[in-house]
This record gives C-alpha cells, structure tokens and sequence, in this order.
C-alpha cells in the first residue's frame, strides 16, 4: 500500500524533502512507519518515537486527525493514507 508522509520544520530538513510516498505492507501502523524513518533518517533517530510510543516533542496527524486521537502509535493505516509529522510549534 501507498503512504504519503508530508514533513515539517525540523522534521523536513532532515529528510531533505517536503513529501513523500512511500509503500508498505497491508499491516502497517504509524509506529512501523516511524520506525522506517528513523532507521533511514540518522537525524531523525531517537525524534519519532520514545519506547514505541510517539515521542512527546512530535506531533502526527492520520488524514488530518491527531493520532493521539485515535490509537496512537497503534493506528493502523490503509492505502492512500496521509501522515504529517512535525515538531510542535511554538512561539511568542
């Protein structure tokens, strides 16, 4: 199955692109995915995920739905998903 994964902020400079669609297997959750990342992405390990659990300074979002929402690093994903991950953003 096909999973586009959009980046943002940090999370962007360190995969060097704003987007991507990537293909996985019919079982995927987010936690697989961001484990992807993280193995392929040496600046990103240790960002995503924190004992197998989204990492707190991270925030993904399931088509538009915040995962936390759903069943977290649990949520399984089907073909055509979408997955925006970025760092929280802050300011003043």
């Amino acid at each position: 199955m096909n999973i586009e994964l959009r980046f943002f902020a940090t999370v962007r400079e360190a995969v060097g692109e704003r987007a991507i669609t990537r293909k996985f297997e019919a079982d995927t959750t987010v936690r697989d995915v961001l484990s992807v990342l993280e193995g392929e992405y040496s600046a990103l390990d240790g960002m995503l995920l924190d004992d197998g659990e989204v990492a707190s300074s991270i925030t993904v979002l399931h088509n538009g739905v915040h995962v936390t929402h759903l069943d977290g690093s649990g949520t399984e994903l089907v073909d055509g998903d979408r997955l925006a991950i970025t760092p929280p953003v802050t300011g003043g």
